[in-house]
């Protein structure tokens, strides 16, 4: 009785491992979606029919009997490729166990054809049943008993038969009702798998075209655009994941005027990027429309609050810059502060700062304003920059911040941009960047 279960436990963890990888294949996954349903059949009935041929070589004789593990073959087969493919391998299993000989040969034949045509018509009408390991486990042990079955009524003398049912029922019935079982629970595993691999790679993809239309939805800065002589602009966005929550905006208000901003919407991912497009719009919409700052900055502030189910926030610096004098009108709204570079030295811009927005409705903002000189460099950024952690968990912070603008007067903004940022690389080094980084720098230049 030992010896019968050793070995046909060791011929099942051999198939266990070799149903384990084809099921892990893309290959037959293709077929199968792909529509050909009946190659799919003869590819998993042709591979169910080695299967039983590896248990047929791999099985020993008891009074003429080859008892073996051949039965799982067929049924895997009819589990996948239903009827068709249960027949398929149940016919080679079954012609190959036929030129084994002995007295049981054509008993094991029939039984094998049936078991994989069974399996296979049980799978097609309640196959989500048949995945559930106790379902597999009763489907596949009353196959077995089935098989002993015929053995005792085509065998003869049936006092033979009865002697060999006797000596191999039980290690016969449940090594090969526990194999089906953990061959099922593989193979389902398998599948799930691979089907969330397919997800991942489905939301990976629209991932990356939400990335491409968020980065659409921000202005494009070249020579052309803002196209004022009197301004140098460039900006940048990395987000953490595929899209984040930062912005900014660079728009005219009129001829001589232009509008500024940039903000941080609260948390990242797809939640922070939609609820971005919305702000960034009606942000443009209301200061365009409405002359005073304080004004469209609040009108701003209750329409996203008016639709704010998800309880975000964003906040936000946003200034209005009169091209010709120079003269900047600003208002911030929980943002960090902006630094100014002037006579090579930076300096933060600690004014007066407001309640973020989408966070309370009826919130009143505070109009700051300032005159710029000519030469004079502005630099916006997102609390990604200053809360950059190395491997120690040190943050980057304002005052190393400040020191990328040392003797920086006559650099162009977007060397400024290029060297904050290969600071900030050198500072975590190597260290995954934990939140959205989003910079906007300008020179007023009206001399030019």
């Amino acid at each position: 009785m030992s010896m019968l279960f050793s070995r046909m436990i060791g011929t099942v963890a051999v198939m266990l491992v070799v149903a384990a990888f084809i099921s892990s294949s893309d290959s037959l996954a293709k077929l199968f979606t792909a529509g050909k349903r009946w190659k799919y059949s003869v590819i998993v009935g042709l591979l169910g029919g080695v299967f039983g041929i590896y248990g047929n070589i791999s099985g020993f004789d008891v009074n003429g009997a080859v008892v073996s593990v051949r039965d799982i073959g067929p049924m895997l087969a009819g589990f996948s490729g239903g009827p068709l493919g249960g027949l398929i391998a149940g016919l080679i299993a079954g012609v190959h166990r036929l030129t084994m000989g002995g007295i049981t040969a054509r008993a094991c034949v029939v039984a094998t054809c049936c078991i994989g045509l069974i399996c296979g018509f049980v799978s097609s009408k309640w196959r989500s049943q048949v995945t559930k390991p106790g379902f597999a486990l009763l489907l596949s042990a009353l196959m077995e008993a089935f098989h002993l079955g015929l053995v005792l009524l085509m065998v003869r003398p049936f006092e033979t038969a009865l002697d060999i049912v006797k000596q191999i029922a039980l290690p016969f019935i449940l090594v090969n009702a526990l194999g089906f079982a953990l061959m099922i629970v593989i193979m389902t595993y398998m599948e799930h798998q691979r089907d969330l691999a397919l997800e991942r790679s489905r939301l990976q993809s629209e991932l990356e075209v939400a990335n491409v239309i968020q980065h659409s939805l921000l202005p494009t800065i070249s020579e052309d655009y803002p196209g004022s002589k009197s301004l140098v602009v460039s900006a940048s966005m990395e987000a953490a994941k595929t899209v984040g929550g930062d912005f900014y905006d660079l728009f005219y208000v009129d001829p001589t005027h232009l509008a500024f901003l940039i903000g941080d919407v609260s948390g990242k991912g797809v939640p922070a990027a939609i609820f971005m497009a919305s702000a960034k719009i009606t942000l443009q919409n209301c200061i365009r429309d409405i002359p005073d700052l304080t004004t469209a900055i609040e009108a701003a502030n209750n329409i996203l609050c008016a639709r704010n189910e998800a309880e975000m926030f964003v906040t936000l610096w946003v200034g209005i810059l009169d091209l010709g004098s120079g003269a900047l009108r600003f208002v911030s709204a929980g943002h960090n502060p902006p630094v100014l570079l002037r006579d090579n030295a930076g300096q933060y811009l600690r004014f007066k700062n407001g309640f973020v927005l989408a966070g309370m409705e009826d919130v009143k903002y505070r109009e700051q304003s300032m005159q710029l000189l000519p030469g004079d460099i502005l630099y916006l950024y997102t609390d990604g920059v200053t809360e950059a952690d190395d491997r120690n968990h040190r943050l980057f912070g304002e005052e190393r911040l400040l020191q990328c603008f040392a003797d920086k007067s006559a650099s162009a903004p977007a060397q400024i941009l290029s060297d904050v940022k290969s600071t900030i690389d050198t500072f975590i080094d190597g260290n995954s960047q934990f939140d959205d980084m989003t910079m906007l720098c300008f020179r007023w230049n009206p001399e030019a």
